[in-house]
């Protein structure tokens, strides 16, 4: 899987995106998503909550086109993903023989909610795939998906007002 990443967008080391990985995680962590959002404070739910803002910034990131520094910048990220999901899925108690294909399988639900958050930002409404991928096809009260939906739509749209270079360096919108 990372030869494929790396293949595509060049060589990169996930150090090169450790700044901005640990703020993608941190935003995540926000209370407001658990609390007002009712986004499920589990395994699970944490673990759907990076991956929906690292989609977004991702977007951002794919929405750079061929720039090559935010081509470089996104592989890496998705490579920190995939080392801390490693970890993570070590300290549960997950053996070496099996992480392979659970991180394959999280990867490929990334890749997932990447489509599904990409059509739904195009659509206007996040609504639906938030319902389907962050609520696990349990629509939460109206108001908490309100809540979610537009806060990470504001959230990707300031994330178009900085620059590659800011968010390498870990800056994100609040």
């Amino acid at each position: 899987m990372m030869g494929l990443l790396q293949r595509l967008f060049g060589r990169a080391e996930p150090r090169d995106a450790a700044a901005l990985y640990d703020a993608v995680v941190a935003r995540a962590r926000d209370e407001h998503w658990y609390l007002a959002g009712r986004v499920a404070d589990s395994v699970d739910g944490r673990f759907d909550m990076v991956a929906a803002v690292l989609a977004m910034v991702m977007l951002r990131l794919e929405a750079e086109g061929e720039d090559r520094d935010a081509r470089v910048l996104s592989a890496s990220l998705a490579e920190c993903f995939v080392d801390d999901m490693d970890g993570q899925l070590r300290q549960i108690g997950i053996g070496d023989i099996t992480v392979g294909k659970h991180i394959g399988r999280m990867m490929g639900m990334l890749g997932g909610r990447l489509g599904a958050y990409r059509d739904a930002l195009g659509a206007g409404s996040l609504e639906p795939a938030l319902v389907r991928n962050l609520y696990r096809g349990t629509p939460p009260a109206p108001e908490a998906l309100a809540h979610v939906d537009t806060r990470l739509r504001a959230f990707h749209a300031a994330l178009g007002d900085i620059p590659v270079a800011r968010l390498r360096e870990g800056a994100l919108p609040a």
